[in-house]
């Protein structure tokens, strides 16, 4: 380049301003729609398996609002999944090795690039194909600018200028490698640091078409580079309105659709039901009806939503319909429901050992913590289909009978004996039943903890709502 810009500055300037960010963010939709797509509907189970509760008649909807309600459910998604997940990055689409669409997509592209080698090996050369990616390229690059970026923008307009390069062209004067040359520093200029190595190689590379090649590779690296930029820079936004704009959203989609949340009002009722049958209301916060009114007890709203989203960790996946308004969430549920029952069974493991161990082993803090890591890593693959509890946990109990045996020895006690053994491996084998009065007892447990911990935000609901009571009702 005849003129070296100064990096530094186009950062700071890239960072200090926002408008564009929004643009960078609608790349990013489109570069993520498919894969969220797909996401939402491996996340929704086949609703011909349980019958739907009809809480209101069907209706007919066009085709037109049933790709408007796609678009809106994918664009919530891809708000909701920034603001949850504060790693959110947009990555490029590798297609596997052996997938049709690959294949595919390299014989096309292939065809296109020995089109344009035979086009400049011509004599004299064609160079339409050329002067249409150079203007693709200019497209690319100015959208990465900035508002503020007035030098740049004029630069790259003025160099990449393509009725002037079409002039050229027909009288034999352009000069390809000079435009190449000019491509690549702006890239330099313009790309994130994690870039500047593939930038760099660039300059290695000679011949025209390996290189143009090899330029738009990068390009389409670069456009995830500012769509993840677009993110990091909405998402403190994000994070203040997403709530309001979901709550939005489902008011939308309930207006159009009325049975659309039925699965949520199923399951908030069912989470009621359960309270009320259990008769909870003396464990938890609960406004009783007047005096002499005759009206049942009535839970408070905030526990109920508690319980009902603890009820979401013993969900069968499998044979319900997961809540509308959980269902971005279904697989953070199906992962949290994973590490409860790895915690279960444990915890299961543990309280088995103990309980048969020495008390002098029990009350070692070291040996709790090793027995601990040790059962842990060996329940490390239980979210794989391919892993087998009973085989694990007849590891474990021959792990557990070694570790047990070594630290009563350390301790100066007898070892266990080949009875004690057998029970002891007995005893956590049947751990791999979910109905084992153990692995039961410690779920609970777990499940109640999960309880209690949510319970103080219910008890202050319910201390404000009674001392607002307290302050309306007359002295």
């Amino acid at each position: 380049m005849s003129e070296n810009l100064d990096k530094s500055n186009i950062n700071e300037a890239g960072k200090s301003k926002s408008s564009d960010s929004e643009q960078g963010l609608e790349d990013a939709v489109e570069v993520s729609d498919e894969a969220l797509q797909k996401k939402i509907k491996s996340g929704s189970p086949s609703t011909q398996r349980v019958q739907r509760p009809h809480s209101s008649p069907p209706r007919f909807v066009t085709v037109e609002e049933l790709l408007e309600t796609a678009k809106g459910v994918t664009n919530m998604a891809l708000a909701h999944e920034i603001v949850i997940n504060g790693d959110f990055q947009i990555k490029p689409v590798e297609l596997p090795e052996d997938s049709l669409e690959k294949r595919v997509k390299d014989i096309v592209h292939k065809a296109f690039w020995d089109c344009l080698s035979v086009q400049l090996s011509e004599v004299p050369p064609t160079y339409d194909r050329a002067i249409k990616l150079v203007g693709e390229i200019k497209e690319t690059l100015l959208s990465f600018l900035l508002p503020g970026h007035t030098r740049l923008r004029n630069q790259i307009t003025e160099v990449l200028d393509l009725d002037l390069i079409k002039q050229e062209a027909e009288n034999g004067a352009l000069d390809i490698s000079k435009l190449a040359e000019f491509i690549i520093g702006m890239m330099g200029t313009l790309c994130a640091p994690v870039r500047d190595e593939e930038v760099k190689k660039l300059k290695d590379i000679k011949e025209i078409v390996p290189l143009f090649r090899a330029i738009f590779s990068v390009l389409d690296l670069m456009k995830v580079d500012m769509a993840n930029f677009a993110v990091s820079s909405i998402r403190p936004h994000l994070m203040q309105q997403s709530i309001e704009y979901e709550r939005k959203q489902f008011q939308e989609f309930l207006e159009k659709q009325p049975n659309s949340l039925d699965f949520v009002t199923q399951w908030l009722q069912e989470a009621t039901d359960d309270l009320m049958s259990q008769k909870y209301k003396n464990a938890l916060p609960a406004a009783g009806g007047a005096a002499g009114s005759g009206d049942g007890p009535q839970l408070d709203p905030v526990a109920v939503q508690n319980y009902a989203y603890l009820k979401l960790l013993k969900w069968d996946h499998l044979h319900r319909p997961f809540p509308e308004t959980v269902l971005m969430d279904h697989s953070r549920f199906q992962e949290f429901q994973l590490q409860l029952e790895q915690l279960t069974v444990l915890g299961a493991v543990l309280l088995v050992t103990f309980s048969m161990a020495a008390p002098g082993i029990a009350s070692r803090a070291d040996f709790a913590e090793k027995l601990k890591m040790i059962v842990k890593i060996l329940l490390t693959d239980m979210h794989l289909p391919s892993f087998h509890l009973e085989d694990a946990l007849t590891a474990v109990g021959e792990k557990v009978c070694l570790e047990v045996s070594s630290c009563l020895s350390l301790c100066g006690l007898s070892p266990l004996t080949t009875d004690k053994e057998a029970v002891l491996k007995g005893q956590i084998q049947a751990v791999a039943s979910p109905d084992n009065p153990i692995r039961r007892i410690v779920g609970q447990a777990m499940i109640g903890s999960l309880e209690l911990s949510a319970l103080p935000s219910v008890l202050q609901r319910e201390r404000r709502r009674t001392g607002n009571a307290c302050k309306m009702s007359p002295s």
